[in-house]
């Protein structure tokens, strides 16, 4: 496998099925070159689609009911967005540090096509994973980037593509002692196959794996993981395998019925809140806590810790699950969440295109696109929760969609579509203007 492509190399539909599962053996998946390695991630998209809807379905005939809903949905796939559009502009953190690390600094070179390096890189890559995932949920303001994860009240195959934007920009530090001695473009494999093997777990239509629940992080442990039930808290780290939960003393089986989400739900669909209210709880906290070791610790130490208290806080003041919790649902018209579907899917037309002509736009258009999508995400999280000034940040992205594509800054992967969305847009404009007025007049009626 060592001919001088010219870029990625291709893989066939069964072989991205396959990775997925990490089932693609070192004969199939290695490579001696990072340019070749394909995007497995990017290539996957069908088959999470497909994997979404086939959940639907067997939750549908093994409980008579849908495995989400449409706004945690729609936030969900929000915040997976949201993460991917840092790397439109930059290319990924983990693999320039990590190649640099090896070009400059390599102790010696594990041969790149043996299946020993292949087996010891899955290790590797698995227990950075741990070892990082773990940090995350023991450090403060780590927390706060990866709880956004964690905010679902749901847990679904949704909940999976629910990723931090900041979370990357440290993460790789933790790969960095295997660029000493491991080839980028092994690295570069199994980065991506610990993640999209965590993509299929993050479901409730698969109860127990029998043995395989002893090695494989399983739906069942990753379950667990995702619990605001106190015997739920921080257990169960591991990305592919539970092998390091069960040696370092962090895992747990799956017990009572696990409640989803966190301690303190953010109660919120807006991809920016849930990205920056942690942060700003931080800020707060740090100021309002006196002494500047306490408000280091603030910063350092465990979510859960405040002075006098133990690194991680005091299990004791996890909230207690009763059973009764009600997951934040604000109540919607039936066409607002049709409304929500249909632009949300429009948004991911327009990202994918962004995707596909990225190398070939100016700068200037690209972070106009990118503005234009974050302006729709944001107002999407608004509209699920029934915000009164929605309708006027709706009227805004409508018009400001119809100016832009009209003058081409904004393109449809479909050419055929572009006249029916620029109807679409300026209907919708039309819309909202009406139902902005008949809230003022109806806000004055009240007055008097």
């Amino acid at each position: 496998m060592g001919g001088e492509a010219a870029g990625p190399r291709a893989t066939a539909p069964g072989q991205q099925l396959r990775a997925l599962f990490y089932a693609l053996p070192p004969g199939e998946s290695s490579f001696r070159r990072l340019e070749e390695v394909p995007d497995y991630v990017e290539k996957s998209v069908p088959f999470f689609i497909a994997f979404i809807g086939l959940e639907f379905a067997v939750s549908w005939v093994q409980k008579r009911k849908l495995s989400g809903r449409i706004n945690d949905g729609i936030s969900s796939l929000s915040l997976g967005i949201l993460s991917r559009l840092p790397d439109v502009l930059f290319r990924s953190v983990d693999l320039i540090s990590y190649t640099y690390i090896w070009n400059n600094y390599r102790l010696f070179e594990l041969p790149w096509d043996s299946p020993w390096t292949w087996y010891l890189t899955l290790l590797g890559v698995d227990f950075a994973y741990y070892c990082f995932h773990r940090i995350s949920h023991e450090v403060n303001i780590l927390w706060a980037a990866h709880q956004v994860h964690h905010s679902s009240e749901d847990y679904n195959l949704f909940t999976a593509l629910r990723q931090s934007v900041l979370q990357k920009y440290t993460s790789w530090i933790f790969n960095l002692p295997m660029a000493l001695f491991i080839p980028p473009s092994v690295f570069a494999v199994h980065l991506q196959f610990n993640l999209l093997y965590q993509f299929w777990i993050h479901t409730e239509v698969i109860t127990n794996l029998g043995p395989l629940e002893w090695i494989l992080n399983t739906p069942s442990h990753h379950r667990v993981h995702h619990g605001r039930n106190p015997y739920c808290i921080d257990k169960n780290y591991g990305g592919t395998l539970i092998i390091w939960d069960r040696i370092f003393g962090t895992f747990e089986a799956e017990d009572a019925k696990v409640v989803y989400g966190l301690t303190h739900p953010v109660n919120s669909f807006d991809p920016i809140m849930l990205q920056l209210r942690p942060l700003a709880h931080i800020w707060n906290t740090f100021w309002a806590t006196p002494g500047f070791c306490n408000k280091l610790s603030v910063i350092f130490k465990g979510p859960g810790w405040g002075p006098g208290k133990p690194r991680l806080g005091l299990p004791e003041e996890i909230p207690v699950i009763t059973g009764k919790e009600v997951a934040f649902n604000p109540s919607v018209p039936a066409y607002l969440n049709c409304y929500a579907v249909v632009h949300f899917a429009v948004i991911v037309d327009l990202y994918t295109e962004l995707l596909g002509t990225v190398t070939m736009l100016s700068q200037g258009t690209i972070l106009l696109r990118i503005g234009f999508i974050i302006l729709s995400l944001t107002s999407f999280g608004l509209l699920m929760e029934n915000r009164p000034k929605a309708g006027i940040l709706e009227i805004i992205r409508c018009l400001v969609f119809v100016g832009v594509y009209k003058h081409g800054y904004l393109r449809s992967q479909f050419s055929s579509l572009g006249y029916a969305y620029e109807v679409l847009f300026s209907l919708c404009a039309a819309f909202w203007g009406i139902q902005s007025m008949k809230r003022i007049t109806s806000s004055k009626d009240k007055h008097h």
